[in-house]
């Protein structure tokens, strides 16, 4: 599934909700706040425009750097790696 994630994808969900799953199975509410294409010289012999995605959220728990079970309601459920970037802040990156 997520190699068929594009920037678009994401574009279309801007400000749109995104549960992470817990270890617990305890929902973390965050927001799709930002979507960042790449620049053209980083998708030289790429399949697809790199971009990356910031959530914002909560600024406790501050989750670990890992993968996690993502929830939109339009896109449905997949698994993400999210890297801590500030209190609350996630950013993933696709390249």
């Amino acid at each position: 599934m997520l190699e068929t994630f594009t920037y678009e994808t994401f574009s279309e969900r801007l400000n749109e909700t995104f549960v992470i799953r817990l270890d617990d199975g305890s929902p973390l509410e965050t927001r799709l706040a930002q979507v960042n294409l790449g620049s053209e010289e980083s998708a030289r012999g790429r399949d697809r425009m790199p971009f990356a995605l910031l959530f914002l959220g909560p600024p406790r728990p501050i989750l670990p750097q890992r993968i996690y079970r993502m929830e939109n309601e339009a896109m449905g459920a997949f698994e993400l790696f999210l890297v801590p970037v500030g209190p609350g802040q996630y950013e993933a990156v696709f390249n």
